[in-house]
């Protein structure tokens, strides 16, 4: 089965034998069949099919809009879909199976559940599903299944605390506020890793009447009048009183265990206390013993004053003595010599005490130098709970120079991670703009589900070497979140618009920004900055393995600042393709040997920059589909002309045409043309090419000077 006919299989079903197929009511023989290709809306055209089954396969697109309305059964696990559910999903009224877990599918659940009463089990696990869950997930009446784990969905649960639910696994979302009464009855219910509050929804209270009062200000119990032949009310009354004295018991045994709790508490701190006095009493005989060692006595202080006047004293003796002495205990004791006498008592043989005038205006004094200030690192206190969703692992690694933020908080800022507040949608996951209480703009990095589970302690020790990463041209990492199966990263903001953007909008706000040609080198140059940052002035040299314009943030000021450094490592587990090495390097920016080596080096970040620096020379993309065939593929097309001056004219964006100087322009190209050669070691390093761009930049602006 070669793959040709695995990309057609659906299309030739729907093309050649629609006649043959309308009347089937199974489809399973292409479960785990190895197919490739998209589903068409052709799909729709088989009136009579109940089961459709493409589990198990590497079919992508998105799902179609046009689906059989007479489906009771529709599996797609374990598929390459992506895009969001579509709405027509309402149509579907006899469905009572689907699955669509293990794709890539984004977006927000529709609204489209209010006709689905008859489905039973709903999967729709292992995605990239956001948002809240739509009010008509209400009237799913036949529900007994959901597993909704690993999304990044939001919001509360309360629209199925009514489903006749025995089956729901909600793990790993972002689900939050207290979790309904009713769903904690459900026998199998997964809902760890979601930053849900503590408490349990109440339930709504039955309306009492206020307790009536006696003169006396007692409550008076209120009292039902039934008639007395009717033996039912004493019954009542009995329970109830059996009820209260229930209640009563439950609460004395509760103050009963508090007070206990405050007396072992008490004994501890009246335990604790006491041996605190006892060393502070031998401290206090071993300091006097060793003031009798050095023959020195101290005569009570008749007042305060007195004792100010005689630390005075001490302090102007040791103004002029510069000697020094250790004691045996290797404490530094500071004595002064004193000009006035001090009675001392001195033991006789036979036990009785004498006092002794000593003159010590001859006593040695020893200066007490500071003390050493001892370097104290303290790490964060981090609770044992599910409180922050830490494991144990993360004791043992290095705190960071970093914020830790919890997810309630980025939550918070980023607006529930709102469409709205989203920056980009990356290779590694999406950006959003997050708003602090003060005014303060950061950029909220919620990787992807796969990246999101590697362990804590490798989380935190990437954490630790980005947050070391400090260049004009790179973007600083403040922050981040290691809560609930979730991995965030915090950088400061530093703009919206990419370079991917500037160069290649459809949209008048991007659009209208152009970039002039000696605006063109400057961002040049401080993309080539920080790579040479990253190969060159790191303790450890990085590559980047993702340079793009789409990475290349611009501000106002046209100001470059490189995102996703130090992330490579995060790379390999994200890189899903179905394209080969050789036509992934003709697509975008991969250097062709990464095919053959699969080792991405410092020279095949040289060679991205230099498809890079094609695209702001000519300001099309790496691959166009609408152009010429010759041209679609912009390094094939272009590496045979950057040194014809004729063809390089022509190949120049038409936005900066006839505003460059031409000996400019030349070396533009001959730097493009070093970077991008086939084989790596026959590129320059960055250096070389920052220094090139440094001398075009200041050419540039001495020739716009004159």
């Amino acid at each position: 089965m070669g793959p040709e006919w695995r990309r057609s299989l659906l299309g030739e079903l729907a093309r050649r034998s629609m006649c043959c197929l309308k009347y089937y009511w199974n489809v399973r023989v292409i479960n785990g069949a190895n197919l490739g290709g998209q589903l068409g809306d052709e799909l729709g055209n088989f009136s009579s099919i109940r089961t459709i089954d493409l589990s198990n396969n590497n079919i992508g697109g998105g799902i179609p809009e046009n689906l059989p309305l007479t489906l009771h059964t529709f599996f797609l696990s374990a598929n390459q879909f992506m895009g969001s559910i579509p709405n027509s999903l309402s149509k579907l009224t006899l469905l009572t199976d689907m699955s669509v877990n293990n794709n890539h599918l984004t977006g927000d659940l529709p609204d489209a559940f209010s006709s689905l009463t008859g489905v039973i089990n709903l999967d729709l696990s292992f995605n990239n599903l956001s948002g809240q869950l739509p009010p008509s997930m209400g009237s799913l009446s036949s529900l007994t299944t959901l597993h909704m784990q690993n999304n990044q969905l939001s919001g509360i649960l309360n629209v199925l605390e009514d489903l006749p639910l025995k089956d729901l696994n909600i793990e790993n979302n972002l689900f939050s506020g207290p979790v309904p009464e009713k769903l904690l009855n459900v026998p199998n219910l997964k809902k760890d890793g979601n930053p849900f509050n503590t408490t349990i929804a109440p339930s709504p209270a039955t309306p009492q009447s206020p307790p009536l009062l006696s003169h006396s200000g007692a409550p008076i119990p209120y009292i039902t009048h039934t008639n007395s032949s009717d033996g039912s009310s004493s019954q009542e009354s009995n329970h109830g009183v059996k009820k209260r004295s229930v209640s009563t018991m439950k609460i004395v045994g509760y103050v009963f265990v508090v007070v206990v709790l405050v007396i072992v508490i008490v004994l501890m701190v009246i335990i604790c206390l006491s041996k605190y006095q006892e060393r502070k009493s031998k401290k206090d005989k071993l300091f006097k013993s060793q003031v009798r060692r050095t023959g020195i006595g101290f005569k009570e202080a008749k007042s305060k004053d007195h004792f100010a006047e005689t630390n005075n004293r001490f302090r102007e003796a040791a103004k002029e003595v510069h000697e020094e002495r250790k004691k045996e205990s290797g404490v530094d004791i500071a004595v002064a010599g004193l000009v006035s006498t001090f009675p001392v008592p001195v033991m006789k043989d036979s036990g009785k005490e004498k006092e002794h005038i000593i003159d010590m205006r001859e006593t040695d004094v020893i200066i007490m130098p500071p003390p050493p200030v001892e370097k104290v690192i303290v790490k964060p206190i981090v609770t044992s709970g599910n409180v922050v969703g830490l494991s144990p692992e993360m004791m043992n690694t290095p705190p960071t120079p970093t914020t830790s933020y919890s997810v309630a908080e980025l939550q918070q800022y980023t607006n529930s991670f709102s469409e709205e507040n989203l920056i980009r949608d990356g290779r590694l996951g999406k950006a959003y703009l997050a708003v602090l209480p003060d005014g303060k703009l950061l950029e909220v990095m919620k990787l992807d589900n796969v990246n999101s589970r590697i362990p804590v302690g490798d989380f935190l020790e990437l954490v630790l070497s980005v947050s070391e990463l400090r260049h004009p041209n790179i973007l600083e990492l403040v922050g981040y979140c290691a809560e609930f199966d979730q991995r965030l990263l915090v950088y400061k903001y530093f703009g919206k618009k990419t370079l991917h953007d500037i160069l290649h909008a459809e949209d008048d706000v991007n659009g209208n920004l152009k970039l002039s040609w000696s605006a063109r080198l400057e961002v040049a140059l401080g993309a080539a900055k920080a790579l040479e940052y990253l190969h060159e002035d790191c303790q450890l040299p990085l590559v980047h393995q993702n340079f793009e314009p789409a990475n290349l943030l611009l501000n106002d000021e046209l100001a470059v600042c490189v995102t996703e450094c130090g992330l490579s490592s995060l790379m390999s587990t994200n890189s899903v393709t179905q394209l080969s090495g050789r036509m992934r390097a003709l697509y975008n920016y991969e250097a062709p040997e990464i095919n053959d080596s699969g080792q991405h080096t410092d020279r095949s970040d040289v060679y991205s920059f230099g498809v890079v620096m094609l695209e702001l020379l000519t300001g099309r993309k790496p691959h166009d589909s609408t152009r010429p065939r010759a041209e679609q593929h912009l390094v094939r097309w272009a590496s045979s002309q950057l040194y014809d001056i004729d063809a390089l004219a022509r190949m120049v964006d038409p936005l900066i045409s006839g505003s460059y100087p031409v000996k400019s322009l030349s070396c533009f190209a001959d730097i493009i043309s070093r970077c991008i050669q086939q084989e790596p070691e026959f590129r320059p390093a960055i250096t070389e090419v920052v220094q090139d761009l440094n001398h075009m930049v200041k050419d540039v602006k001495g020739a716009a000077n004159k």
